[in-house]
């Protein structure tokens, strides 16, 4: 029988517990973006550049600035995060070093200014006015619902998580010293204008974050000015200072992030683990003792039998059919934004429609909300483990929560025998599918998979 996917256990809240979602109003814009799928969106995004373009030209390799003089794209992106937002989602209560963070970047260093506790609108603004400090708000998703929509799309579209930030600088001011970032960047530029230099890596593709001595980087490869409409996209490790020109009005952007760990060495480390457990259980050089004192000494002989090993495992790889992932699929849906909506959250993901029976047509929902995964059963020891299939879901996911690192957030979704396996990829893999070929030895096993599915809202009947 399927079983509800174990759950992650829920750690201890740290002060301040988080707030609940606030919904920040906000006059309907038409938008020039493009939702009708995850590629739509990201194309409209990056117009009038395709995809193919991007993907050859610039992704991991170098900027693009895309300039535009559309007023119907000013309006929308001004229309995604303002100043004055600030002062409605203060009152709710915000919280210092949770969500924002008041600085400013005083000789070549990041000076923090935030207080204690709670953000009050007038303290922001006065230290915003007269202090001349940025305001970085975290992850305005959780409150503006566009954004939401766009993130999530992004989330569908990368395979990646996507998080956000906003920073409102004023005039003639720069908030954070040079440096780099270990994600995919994405700038929109919302409210005035921002002067942009940009410098080649020191750590082409850097897996960190790190401040960078502005008399150690170099003359700019690029330097621009971004307006409202304005979109920049740069790789991580990408050295790179922003500050609002003199004379003018307050600058407002959002930057918007991805491919945070999510590189091939992130994968085999992810993967490997499983391949080496699984290759030791068959093959007995693997589970031979090692030689006396080998920990105390380096030798060749040591790395010749350690590449044999790593040869070995190669081999097996190349007969797997399913691999085990020990983390990177669950902790991406675990973690991940759930589905953008407008109405009821209760009535959405209620399962609803005709209960399926064996006679019924099924078809998959939300389908870009789940991962397939194998993994060992997590309730039997490590002895005895068997594989099981999980699918884990975003359905249920906060939004209140997303991208604001919770150690242990909750994961949803069900597991099954092995033995399901071809029945699953049977409905993953079709448009719709009639419950009675699907490949499982009985017609209760078949009921009972379908019904499981349509009970997580994760399936329809056509």
């Amino acid at each position: 029988m399927p079983k509800k996917a174990k759950r992650a256990g829920s750690g201890k809240e740290e002060e301040p517990v988080p707030c609940k979602q606030v919904k920040v109003e906000t006059a309907d814009v038409p938008s020039p973006l493009n939702f009708d799928s995850p590629s739509d969106l990201f194309e409209s995004l990056i117009s009038p550049i395709k995809i193919e373009t991007f993907f050859k030209e610039f992704w991991e390799q170098k900027p693009l600035l895309i300039q535009r003089n559309d007023p119907a794209v000013t309006t929308y992106y001004q229309s995604l995060f303002r100043l004055t937002d600030l002062k409605s989602l203060c009152s709710q209560g915000m919280y210092y070093g949770r969500d924002l963070n008041v600085c400013r970047c005083v000789n070549g260093k990041k000076k923090v200014l935030n207080k204690d506790g709670k953000a009050h609108f007038l303290q922001l603004r006065k230290d915003f006015d007269q202090k001349r400090a940025t305001i970085q708000f975290h992850q305005p998703q959780r409150f503006k619902d566009e954004l939401w929509r766009i993130q999530e799309k992004l989330e569908c579209y990368f395979g990646s998580l996507v998080g956000s930030n906003v920073y409102i600088t004023p005039s003639g001011s720069q908030g954070l010293p040079p440096h780099y970032d270990d994600v995919e960047v994405f700038i929109l530029q919302l409210e005035g204008e921002k002067h942009w230099r940009l410098y080649r890596p020191t750590v082409p593709l850097a897996r960190e974050y790190s401040v960078e001595a502005e008399d150690k980087i170099g003359k700019p490869t690029h330097e621009f000015t971004l307006k409202p409409g304005d979109l920049l996209y740069f790789p991580r490790g990408t050295i790179h200072q922003a500050d609002t020109p003199p004379g003018l009005a307050h600058s407002t952007h959002v930057t918007i992030s991805t491919y945070q760990n999510s590189s091939w060495g992130d994968f085999l480390l992810d993967t490997i683990p499983g391949l080496v457990f699984d290759t030791a259980k068959e093959d007995i050089e693997l589970r031979a003792g090692l030689p006396r004192q080998l920990l105390l000494v380096e030798s060749k002989t040591l790395r010749t039998r350690l590449g044999g090993f790593l040869r070995m495992i190669a081999d097996r790889l190349e007969g797997t059919q399913e691999l085990l992932s020990s983390d990177m699929k669950k902790d991406f849906v675990t973690n991940r934004l759930p589905p953008y909506h407008d109405g009821d959250r209760a009535e959405l993901f209620t399962p609803g429609g005709s209960l399926p029976r064996l006679d019924s047509t099924v078809r998959l929902q939300f389908k870009e909300h789940m991962v397939l995964t194998v993994g060992p059963d997590q309730d039997q020891s490590d002895e005895a483990q068997e594989k099981m299939v999980y699918i884990y879901h975003s359905l249920r996911n906060s939004r209140d929560t997303h991208m604001m690192g919770n150690e242990d957030p909750e994961s949803h979704g069900l597991r099954f025998p092995l033995s399901h396996m071809d029945a699953l990829k049977q409905i993953w893999n079709s448009s719709a599918i009639s419950v009675k070929d699907l490949k499982l030895p009985t017609d209760e096993e078949k009921e009972s998979l379908v019904l499981s599915l349509w009970t997580e809202c994760l399936l329809q009947v056509v």
